[in-house]
Formats: structure tokens, sequence, C-alpha cells
């Protein structure tokens, strides 16, 4: 059975191990949404500490639906240069370059007194809790500008040299809200049954990958539950994988929740792992799995017993930079380090 540190391929891209960087919005951005210094040495010290794939933060495809006022976007081509250097860095490093494409949806940002730039957009005029803005329903011609957005986003994301692309299904957000039931309340071709809401991901993806090279993988991240009661939950999670992979998404990235205030999570080490191991064994398709997981030895196990393709650490990396390094050790297994610090290697 393959390890943590056996290398994995997908299309034509190989990475050096099975350590993915969860993409983590660090809020640091500029109004113009350009990376920084800051997102260069985050990202790239990440690279230097052995990960197999760096991912960048949600980067938003349109300027109004960022998940905060500090994120990096993708909106525009003066953005593109600034992730370009950071690719470029942590390619030298080893490292695979990866960037999670995001609409932030009802969810999108507010300063202090609850105004943001625009009134937020979502499936139907649904706030995402008590207090928040209501939001404006898409209409189909505004939907289909969101998946342009998406396909203009990817290309420019090719252009900065970006080998994995990620969309963001996850955590509340917009495409999100058009899959979960109790955000969803259309009743056109875009809510309803389980096809219907999944309209605007198939679009997104369809839209995406005839730009997106056939050897670059796209990967897509998603909510497998809402932990709440009539909302989006694993069977559902399960089906829709089936039609990703039919669709050329080559990772489903398994994580949970972010839809509703309400809900209620069981945390525990790993406790994502079980929404990847079954939507891998019954979709067929190659998952990552995230959530908590922190122990050399738990992520080994999740990728020797097939539970998963990938490990996607967040909170961890923010901790370890080096994580990978010290894994390896851990496990007995011989990766190689940056020069510059062979000398901390014994």
């Amino acid at each position: 059975m393959p390890h943590l540190f056996e290398p994995l391929t997908l299309r034509g891209t190989t990475f050096r191990n099975r350590i993915m960087v969860s993409p983590m919005c660090q809020y640091s951005g500029p109004v113009d949404g350009c990376a920084t210094d800051w997102h260069l040495v985050h990202l790239g010290s990440r690279a230097v500490g052995g990960a197999g794939l760096v991912c960048v933060e949600a980067t938003a495809v349109e300027s109004h639906g960022r998940l905060s006022l500090g994120d990096l976007g993708l909106w525009s081509d003066d953005q593109v240069e600034p992730l370009a250097r950071i690719v470029r860095f942590c390619q030298s490093q080893g490292a695979r370059m990866g960037i999670q494409l995001a609409h932030a949806g009802r969810k999108a940002w507010t300063d202090q007194q609850g105004h943001g730039p625009e009134t937020p957009v979502a499936p139907s005029p649904l706030p995402y809790g008590e207090g928040w803005r209501v939001p404006q329903a898409l209409s189909r011609e505004e939907i289909a500008g969101v998946v342009v957005a998406f396909r203009q986003a990817a290309c420019r994301a090719l252009d900065a040299g970006f080998e994995v692309l990620e969309v963001h299904a996850a955590h509340g957000y917009l495409i999100h809200e058009f899959l979960s039931p109790l955000s969803n309340e259309r009743e056109d071709e875009y809510g309803g049954p389980l096809p219907h809401r999944f309209r605007l991901l198939h679009q997104v993806v369809d839209a995406i990958r005839t730009v997106w090279p056939e050897d670059r993988p796209l990967f897509v991240r998603i909510s497998a539950t809402d932990w709440s009661p009539g909302g989006w939950d694993l069977d559902q999670s399960v089906a829709l994988a089936k039609t990703l992979g039919e669709r050329g998404v080559d990772l489903i990235d398994c994580s949970s929740g972010g839809l509703v205030p309400t809900q209620q999570i069981a945390l525990g080490p790993g406790y994502q792992v079980p929404f990847a191991e079954r939507i891998r064994r019954e979709a067929a398709v190659p998952t990552g799995a995230v959530g908590l997981i922190t122990a050399p030895e738990m992520a080994d196990e999740i990728i020797r017993n097939g539970r998963a393709d990938l490990v996607v650490l967040g909170r961890e990396l923010l901790r370890h930079p080096y994580w990978p390094l010290h894994a390896a050790s851990v496990l007995g297994r011989e990766v190689a380090w940056p020069w510059q610090y062979l000398r901390a290697k014994r």
C-alpha cells in the first residue's frame, strides 16, 4: 500500500508526497486583492518545509465575492504577477502549487457596522443568520456571469503558473449555497431536485475544464455534510462526487459545515476522515482528508489503509511549517531537506 511519503500522480502532475497545505485565508491582502510579502513567506515556508502540494487561500473570482476585505483575488490581470512570484519560489523548493477559487455568496465580507460594498448574492434571499444582510437572489443571467468569472480566474491562474486548481464548493459559500436545500429554495432549473442543485457547480467545472490544461488536476472542496437536519448530507455528497469524477474532477477535498450557524459538529481527531473514505470508496474518485489531523502516524494510517489519497493539513502547518520533515523522521522515511538546513537534520 502507498504511504504518506510515496509520490502521487494525478493526470500529468506528480506530488512528492501525500501532504497538502490546506487553503487558509490570511486576511492580509490589500484592497486590490494582490498577494504580498506575507503570502510569499507564509506559503514559501510550507514549501521549504516539505509539503507536496501548497494551496493558496480562497481567492475571489469577483471583487464583491470576497470572504473578507483582506482576501486575495483573481478577477484582474494585475493580480497575476504577485501570485506568479510566489508560485516560482515554491516550485523551486520542490512543491507543486495550487490555488482555490471562491465566491463567498451570502457570506461576503461586511464591516463592523454590517455593511459591505454591495448587496451579497445567493441562490435565494435567505441570510446566513440573524443580523446578517439579506442577499439578492441571482438571476439566470447573473449565474452565467459567475460561471464566466470562474473560467476567467482559471485562465489567470494558468498564467500565474499554478499546477492545480481547486473550486471552493464548501463552508457555506456560493456554490455550497446552491447545493444545500437549507439555502436554496429556487423553483427553476437551479433548485429542487439534486441534479438541479448540482447545476451551478457542474457549469463551473465544465467551464474551467475548457481552459484548464488536460494534464493539470482539478480539485473540488465540498462540505460533506451541513451538520444540520434537513440539510446537505453525505449521501448527497457521494452522489455529487460521482458526477464530478465523470466531468473531469480529479480529487474531492472533503471538509464539512459552514452553511448555517446552528450546525452541531462532532469534533474529534480525524473527524472528517470517514467522509473522505466513503466518497473514495463509493464514488470511485480520489479524495483528500482534512480536519484535526496532527500526528504523523495518523496521517500515514489514512493513506496506508486507503481512506484518502491526500492528507490536507491546516492548523498543524500553521503551528509547524516544517511538519513534513518531522513526520518523515518519525515514520522512518528519508526525504530531501533544503541544503541550507542540513545541519539541523540530525
